[in-house]
């Protein structure tokens, strides 16, 4: 875990090689710990990724009667409930949207009294689509402070029968998730079939993949009529695998895969491979298109450059790509940007805008810094790479994939300082340790 330091300074650097294990993937890891606790059973989670938020979330699961034993080695095995046994609790959710937005889903329908609250940026990151597609069903729940935004004070519900669940697709594939997962807990309540519509354009399609994904492998089946309606079957219940492992995070991957492009390689990444549930192994493909050569194994991704360098720099083709897929890895395709032989356009990201930070407005500001010349709109990004590469400070606004992504902005003779290192807890702790052994 990387210490609370106020900066850290990265000198440039020419090559980078090696190889890296993943840490588990954060989507993953916060969905499994979840549908583990609301199975009928004893799971025990094996690869969970050790970081801020499945802290978050297994200290919620704990405040809320779950038994959870730290087995070492990031395993833990959870004692599954039918419904969660305490009935009035105080829930800091730190920053964690993984954990936040699902939980309000289960503990609307919860029958108990929960306040659950985070930092400030959490009370600035939407949750009031959620909040009304449950209220539609009869939750009861309060906006403590700004209406659609936390915190939030849930207390018993009376949920209504025969009635659809409608929720807009456009800002977070999350609430989707949260309302998929709490739908056999719902389906019990009424002793019906619950249906799901999506109101609009459902946006990051692959992170609602690994939800049904994950609950498949926890006995539901979900039935997925083209990605707008969902139909969740009455005897719908979670049953324990006994065992399951986490994938490594193909977010995380992106760094280290634009690293082999960059660095020229080879960089073999274990923890992944084609086979990933995760829609971000897409990126690997993207980076294929703009320079690197990939090699797949059993379980890793190999990453090298096919054209190392344009006049002693590395060398990336101009891309103009649509990112509503993967919008996670494409901050990574932001600054691989830099790079590249002409102006590049990164589309369809305006989920960006609620995340742990506005990150189209915070990419704006530090790429300027670096020298590249930017554009920005409500959904996309525009950029030119620097003429003059500058020295530069990065703010990384208390958001983990900040201080990740620039870190790669090291191969061109400018020297970068990343502040506040240590927000890259949040999800890969030991992310500067793997970083920098890689590095020649």
């Amino acid at each position: 875990m990387v210490q609370a330091l106020a900066y850290l300074d990265l000198a440039p650097a020419k090559k980078a090689a090696g190889e890296v294990y993943l840490p588990g993937s954060k989507s993953i890891s916060n969905r499994v710990l979840l549908l583990a606790a609301l199975s009928k059973g004893v799971t025990t989670v094996h690869g969970l990724l050790e970081s801020d938020d499945t802290t978050v979330m297994l200290e919620a699961l704990k405040k809320l009667g779950l038994q959870i034993e730290d087995l070492g080695d990031h395993s833990v095995r959870v004692h599954g409930v039918a419904e969660f046994p305490v009935k009035s609790a105080d829930l800091f959710m730190q920053n964690a949207g993984t954990a936040i937005r699902p939980l309000t889903a289960v503990l609307a329908i919860s029958d108990g009294s929960y306040h659950l609250h985070g930092i400030a940026r959490m009370h600035e990151r939407p949750i009031g689509d959620l909040v009304e597609a449950l209220k539609g069903i009869g939750a009861n729940i309060e906006y403590l402070q700004n209406p659609g935004y936390p915190p939030l004070q849930i207390e018993c519900p009376e949920i209504k029968a025969n009635t659809v669940i409608r929720v807009p697709g456009s800002v977070s594939s999350q609430f989707l998730t949260a309302l998929l997962m709490a739908a056999p807990m719902m389906a019990k309540k009424l002793n019906q079939a619950i249906e799901i519509e999506v109101i609009g354009e459902l946006i990051s399609k692959p992170y609602i993949g690994i939800t049904l994904n994950l609950m498949q492998r926890f006995g539901v089946e979900v039935e997925n009529q083209n990605w707008q309606r969902y139909i969740i079957a009455a005897d719908a219940v979670y049953r324990a695998p006994e065992e399951i492992w986490v994938e490594g995070d193909a977010s995380s991957a992106s760094y280290f895969l634009a690293l082999g492009l960059l660095g020229a390689g080879p960089i073999r990444i274990y923890g992944i491979n084609q086979q990933s549930i995760q829609g971000d192994i897409l990126f690997a493909d993207f980076v294929a298109r703009i320079g690197a050569e990939l090699k797949y194994g059993s379980d890793y991704v190999e990453v090298s450059a096919n054209h190392p360098t344009a006049n002693g720099r590395p060398w990336v083709k101009a891309f103009d790509e649509d990112f509503n897929l993967i919008p996670d890895a494409a901050m990574t395709a932001a600054v691989l940007a830099l790079y590249a032989d002409a102006p590049c356009t990164l589309r369809n990201i305006a989920s960006w805008r609620v995340k742990e930070t506005d990150r189209i407005e915070a990419m704006h500001a530090e790429l300027v810094k670096m020298g590249a010349t930017v554009e920005s709109g409500p959904d996309y990004l525009k950029i030119t790479p620097p003429q003059q590469w500058q020295d530069a400070t990065i703010e990384t606004y208390d958001d983990h994939r900040m201080a990740m992504c620039f870190s790669l902005a090291i191969f061109a003779d400018a020297a970068v300082r990343i502040m506040d290192p240590a927000c890259v807890n949040k999800t890969f702790p030991t992310y500067f340790d793997e970083y920098r052994q890689l590095l020649k």
